[in-house]
């Protein structure tokens, strides 16, 4: 069973080396191959791509969905696995994905149970299903759910996000599951302007041990850049859905309750001085969005 890295990029030259270090292990040796759809960058991402063998494709920036569903339609393995450019594998984890590519027809509750014995905390120990097994195949008395084979489309990972350095493990930011790994054909971006997800046709699971290293905002000038960016796209959202007027609610008080419900009450205060940087600008993040939203309603009359 072949795997497909599928990643996009443009001016990731600082990133992109430790993404792609981090899955070499997958690919090597003619066991996977690397997908990159680069948008026209300007510095050496493209270079440093090819030094590990990378299939590059150069095409015009299309939005994050498109862009990300070209470069699953270039794919040719059984898995892809999708990272971002500012992503990498935590060690252990390519370990779990090889193990799970061992058995393309699944794996049943016992043999879990097995390998949760016999490989300690490395992969499929941890792995936790989502559905019921009496439910999602009809087992009837005569065979018990732990015997039957389950084929699995994805699987979602933990993702630990870093600002300014720091891992931030509170205030919604921990686990952050993403579904990232999953069956050729079976799974695509939904198209959305802005936090674009993959949509699965099946069953899926999440792995409990390993994670995603999300090397999101090494400066305060990288965040601020990322949400002005993010902000206009998610004004564009909400422009489509109709009229937006000007709303002291959500431009003033819907910031404000973010930043209580997400420092306050999910602890993000915990997180030090990166975590009430973090959640102050995301308010920001909130405000400038439906700021935005008003701007673009009011020049299109």
């Amino acid at each position: 069973m072949n795997l497909s890295v599928v990643t996009i990029t443009f001016n990731e030259e600082a990133n992109l080396g430790r993404t792609l270090e981090s899955v070499k292990p997958l690919v090597s040796d003619g066991k996977g191959e690397i997908i990159v759809v680069d948008s026209g960058s300007t510095d050496r991402t493209v270079d440093v791509a090819k030094s590990f063998g990378a299939k590059v494709f150069v095409e015009e920036w299309k939005g994050y969905a498109a862009q990300k569903n070209s470069a699953i339609d270039k794919a040719t393995g059984d898995w892809i696995l999708s990272l971002d450019a500012d992503e990498e594998l935590e060690p252990g984890t390519a370990s779990s994905i090889h193990l799970l590519m061992s058995k393309p027809d699944g794996f049943t509750e016992r043999e879990l149970q097995n390998l949760t014995r016999a490989a300690g905390g490395d992969s499929l120990d941890q792995v936790e299903t989502v559905m019921a097994y009496e439910e999602g195949f009809g087992v009837d008395s005569t065979k018990r759910a732990e015997d039957i084979p389950l084929a699995l489309s994805g699987y979602w990972f933990r993702r630990k996000n870093f600002f300014l350095g720091r891992w931030i493990r509170h205030g919604g930011f921990w686990p952050d599951p993403k579904l990232r790994f999953f069956r050729r054909g079976y799974g695509r971006f939904e198209n959305r302007g802005v936090h674009e997800t993959i949509r699965v046709d099946g069953y899926t699971a999440r792995l409990k041990s390993g994670a995603l290293l999300h090397h999101s905002y090494p400066t305060l000038s990288d965040y601020i850049e990322h949400m002005n960016r993010y902000s206009s796209l998610g004004a564009e959202m909400v422009g489509a859905e109709g009229k937006v007027g000007f709303s002291f609610i959500n431009i003033l008080l819907r910031p404000l309750l973010t930043f209580i419900y997400n420092y306050i009450f999910r602890l993000g205060f915990l997180d030090g001085r990166e975590g009430l940087l973090l959640h102050l600008y995301h308010a920001v993040y909130v405000s400038w969005k439906y700021a935005k939203a008003w701007e673009l309603s009011r020049n299109k009359k």
